[in-house]
């Protein structure tokens, strides 16, 4: 006995180690993918856009994180063409000599709180259908590139460098053999990168450059120090003077410079100092004329627009953009809105692009997506087709179909159906909250409450059926500060129903925020040295919220117990009450291998365990931009890493899934990554995914759905996890394994949405086919295999292709039945272009690969709708499948007509009167018959009806509503039977009575009597 314990234990142990080197890949997923809603209605920040001087209609545009889109025809549709790279742009530039060839810098320019990074530089000499990195990949982010433009292989790299750390992957970088080598040709310090360059382009030798001094942490901004200076070259980068005489005195800022277009004597230059100025040189920089220091003109925010635009017709026109655009005609001393009338656009510019062939023609960048202008800044156009949305926060209600709710940077909060008519276009995404979008939650109590906010914690409950909103933003009632994040938590308790939110407090609402409870102690560091947000900016204060910090950023209440709560602060602590907020326990001293005060970005407690939890930290604030995940299964007394090198990325979000503890979704900046082994190893996932921000994530229990935000491209959807729920490591193992789905819902409408032109954006709605998955090892190669579909009966109803793949398989059946054969006709019957739908029941389905065969279960049910019973449904698919029918006996009957007219023409030519003549009597009387059953005039309206058409109009009737059928279809139905009837009584009366006759003179002449063909073999033709 002892030896059996002993050889089982062993055996256990093998099978664990086993499992344990077993690794997911990239091909594991298969063809999971998700689908992309949108929004594209209000876009995202644009960081860049250059357009093709010869051809404007051609213009490359960079996402601040979603990558790069081209558009071919002057912005009416955009293509994404950088979808598998790292999706965060700073910079575009185009060979204009060979406009194919475009250079992108990744990671953001515009240095916000929430910029993402990138990693290198990259080349296309296809126009954007492929792309090569060529190097650089640890300068994080680019402010410009500048080509030669008398040698192209010549190409300088103005990199930033990293935001929130030193580092000497900074400065200003030069190829000479297009990418395959860099040489640092200007480099200041650990802090100081290189914010723009210009290139004269009658000398290209002679160069100028700015430099910027800046520094972000988590609690402060600082632009400006010793470093930021100004540089010129005259001999390509080899050697450099740096400029400062007549220029401002003491400390600058950020530095912008560009010559003029039409006269390079002409030199602009931008300074941020203590007091921001404009300048211009009619010398190429040797002396300098102070042309404006309005801070209201030039001075806006210098580190998010700190650039400016040289008209390219019009030597005196200066465009300057910021929070608005602004336009000088004298050369930069004044500057004005150059709108007279409109000029309704987005605020926040950060790019602008105009048509050296016509200057009334321009492309602007701002934080809320793409303009054009076509009369020189008087009027814009927006580009509503480039899904960019930039999302902090997801959330999803349970109503039918359910509805997705978020908040995006700069563009207020929005919600949308997760399904819709032909799509989900704009249209059916709708604004409810201003400002900086956070947390959007509909009240789980009440439909009618939605909860949002905007940043520094402003938050509002909003009641749909009227509109009003109400600030239930908690107030100190002892004097005391409140430090609200400019990510502020709101959560809405996920076993109490309550609302919790955080400062440097934990407050809880029971009554929908009408009052609140504070809960706990200061739960941050408080540390005074991080709290002097009114002197952030540096040169220029700037204190938007976006720098308050010891805040909490992440509340997670059990959904076991109420009393138990989690938190997260933004400088590093991890705590834990289990009483309500009596008693707190700080964690993070529990946790190994965190750096002190690392931000933590979310905390996920199990819903499989009261004991577990997850969480993430996000160090890259401090230049730390590894991945730290953790687990804990004794609340918080010791926590095990589980991160591993796959995850290229920090971390943003951990979930577990509702149904499967093994099964983990981790959101980083790079994307999501899965594992299916409580966390052992990760794979990125990237079916349609792309390598952008993932900020949050919310799961649709009832349909089993994982909605994804992303800060860069929007909310995507992962239809049904049955698969990834149902996929183990042993299963991996198999040669083939049949994998769940969900029940499918048979008969919810889409409908065909509205048309909205080529240059509207239309998101995907989930897939009306049923899922059947499956899981191969390998993909299969040789032999057959195929898809057999049974009924509950056993028999077989449907074969379909199988999918070969690596890994998931999900092959497609459309739950409908063939459809109708119909009579033929001049004019197309509509109305029956597809089958019925098969009956709701039990099904099951064979995959047959070569001599193995596995078997597994379907379910179809009835979509939930109020409206209709299940007798109602019934009702019409006994409906439908008697119209079905009866167009499928009408098409055999048009057969026989056609067959008997067309034999008794072609015979009547071959045997002498009166037998001919009978014969053509015979297929006239036949063609008669054929055009009282069905319409046979030419056009497409001709208006003309007859049993064919009208049985289609009750088909498509019945077929076009999931409910009870009309009165007057069933009664119609009634009486097209009728006609029917009549119709084969006359056809059949024929083939008895007089084509006995005909066949017999037929056999005396020699000649093959008539033949009908049986039905049996109509209906197998295809």
């Amino acid at each position: 006995m002892k030896k059996i314990y002993f050889l089982l234990i062993s055996a256990m142990i093998i099978n664990l180690g086993v499992l344990a080197q077993i690794k997911i890949d990239k091909n594991t997923f298969g063809d999971v993918t998700v689908r992309s809603i949108g929004p594209a209605s209000m876009s995202g920040r644009i960081a860049a856009v250059e357009a093709v001087n010869s051809d404007p209609r051609i213009v490359y545009v960079g996402t601040a994180g979603g990558g790069v889109w081209k558009s071919k025809n002057g912005g009416t549709t955009f293509e994404q063409v950088f979808k598998k790279n790292i999706q965060a742009i700073g910079a575009i530039s185009i060979d204009q000599q060979h406009p194919d060839t475009v250079w992108v810098g990744t990671g953001e320019p515009w240095t916000r709180n929430s910029t993402s990074v990138g990693d290198g530089v990259y080349v296309t000499h296809d126009g954007g259908k492929t792309w090569e990195n060529k190097g650089l990949r640890k300068t994080e982010r680019f402010s410009y590139i500048a080509i030669n433009p008398k040698n192209p292989n010549v190409v300088y790299a103005a990199a930033l460098g990293p935001l929130w750390s030193d580092s000497p992957e900074r400065g200003l970088f030069k190829t000479s053999d297009g990418g395959a080598n860099w040489d640092k040709v200007l480099y200041i310090d650990e802090k100081t990168g290189c914010s723009s360059i210009a290139i004269d382009p009658d000398n290209p030798e002679r160069l100028y450059a700015g430099f910027w001094d800046f520094r972000r942490k988590p609690w402060f901004f600082r632009s400006g120090g010793d470093g930021s200076s100004f540089f010129i070259s005259d001999d390509g980068g080899k050697s450099w003077n740096k400029i400062t005489e007549g220029l401002p005195k003491g400390i600058w800022g950020r530095v912008h410079v560009e010559i003029n277009p039409l006269d390079n004597n002409i030199v602009y230059l931008l300074i941020e100092a203590k007091k921001t100025s404009f300048y211009r040189s009619k010398d190429k920089g040797k002396t300098w004329e102070l042309m404006n220091n309005n801070s209201n003109m030039v001075g806006e925010r210098p580190f998010y627009f700190g650039f400016f635009v040289p008209d390219p017709i019009d030597t005196n026109r200066v465009y300057k953009p910021g929070f608005a655009l602004q336009v000088s005609d004298d050369g930069g001393k004044t500057f004005m809105s150059p709108s007279i009338k409109g000029g309704n656009f987005h605020s926040d510019v950060h790019g602008l692009w105009i048509s050296p062939s016509d200057n009334g023609f321009m492309y602007m960048a701002t934080d809320g997506g793409l303009f054009i202008s076509r009369d020189a800044a008087n009027s814009w156009e927006f580009c509503r087709n480039i899904p960019v949305s930039q999302f902090y926060h997801v959330s999803v209600d349970n109503a039918k179909p359910y509805n997705v709710f978020g908040g995006l940077q700069d563009n207020g909060s929005w919600i949308a159906p997760s399904k819709s008519a032909g799509g989900i276009t704009n249209n059916d995404w709708k604004r409810v909250g201003w400002g900086d979008g956070f947390n959007v939650l509909r009240d789980p109590a009440d439909d009618n409450i939605m909860y949002w906010q905007w940043q520094g914690g402003g938050t509002r409950r909003a009641y749909l059926d009227t509109r009003e909103l109400k600030d239930i933003k908690p107030y100190s009632d002892d004097g005391t500060k409140l430090r609200f994040h400019w990510n502020t938590p709101l959560v809405i308790g996920s076993k109490s129903g309550n609302l919790y939110m955080g400062s440097q407090f934990l407050f809880t609402s029971s009554d929908k925020g009408n009052s609140w409870r504070k809960i706990s102690p200061d739960l941050t560091t408080n540390d005074p040295q991080k709290l002097n947000q009114e002197e952030t900016g540096g040169l220029t204060i700037d204190n938007s919220a976006a720098e308050n910090h010891c805040t909490i950023f992440t509340i997670a209440e059990s959904p076991f117990d109420e009393n138990i709560v989690w938190v997260g602060t933004d400088d590093g602590n991890v705590q834990l009450t289990r009483n309500g907020g009596e008693s707190w326990e700080k964690l993070n001293v529990n946790i190994q291998g965190v750096p002190p005060t690392t931000w933590v970005s979310y905390i996920e407690p199990s819903n499989h365990d009261i004991a577990t939890a997850y969480i993430t930290f996000d160090g890259h604030r401090y230049g730390d931009r590894n991945a730290y995940v953790y687990k804990t299964t004794d609340f918080g007394k010791t926590w095990q890493n589980i991160a591993d090198e796959n995850i290229d990325a920090y971390c943003h979000i951990i979930k577990e899934d509702l149904l499967n503890p093994n099964l983990l979704f981790l959101g980083t900046e790079y994307g999501l990554f899965i594992s299916i082994d409580g966390g052992s190893g990760w794979t990125r996932f990237s079916g349609d995914m792309p390598k952008a921000a993932v900020r949050d994530m919310a799961f649709q229990a009832r349909e089993n759905d994982l909605v994804i935000a992303t800060h860069g491209r929007g909310i995507f959807i992962l239809d049904d996890l049955s698969p990834l729920q149902d996929l183990t490591l042993e299963k991996t193992q198999k040669n083939i394994a049949f994998l769940n789905s969900r029940p499918y819902k048979m008969g919810f409408n889409y409908g065909m949405g509205g048309s909205t032109g080529d240059d509207g954006f239309r998101g995907s709605n989930p897939s009306e086919s049923l899922m059947i998955n499956y899981y191969m090892k390998k993909r299969h190669i040789f032999g057959d295999m195929s898809l057999e579909i049974y009924n509950s009966n056993g028999e077989m109803i449907k074969t379909l292709p199988a999918g070969k793949r690596k890994g998931i398989n999900r092959v497609k059946w459309r739950m409908r039945m063939e459809k109708p054969k119909v009579p033929s006709s001049v004019q197309l019957l509509g109305n029956a272009m597809v089958g019925p739908e098969y009956p709701p029941g039990d099904y099951f389905v064979k995959i047959i690969k070569n001599k193995d065969t596995i078997q597994g279960n379907l379910k179809v049910e009835y979509y939930d709708n109020p409206h209709h019973t299940i007798a109602d449904r019934d009702k019409r698919h006994e409906v439908l499948m008697e119209a079905y029918n009866m167009l499928e006996d009408l098409a055999y009957l048009d057969n026989k007509i056609i067959e008997i007219r067309d034999q008794a023409m072609q015979k009547a030519d071959s045997v002498p009167d009166p037998t001919s003549k009978k014969l053509k009597s015979l297929s006239k009387e036949m063609n008669d018959l054929r055009t009282r059953m069905l319409a046979t005039k030419e056009g497409r309206i001709t208006g003309e009806e007859r049993l064919r058409e009208r049985l289609g109009e009750i088909y498509g009737g019945v077929m076009g509503y999931n409910g009870m059928p009309t009165k007057s279809q069933i009664e119609g139905l009634k009486e097209l039977k009728l006609q029917k009837k009549s119709f084969e009584q006359q056809v059949d009366d024929i083939i008895k009575n007089k084509l006995p006759s005909f066949d017999k003179k037929l056999r005396k002449a020699q000649i093959t009597p008539f033949h009908i063909t049986d039905k049996k073999s109509f209906m197998e033709k295809k």
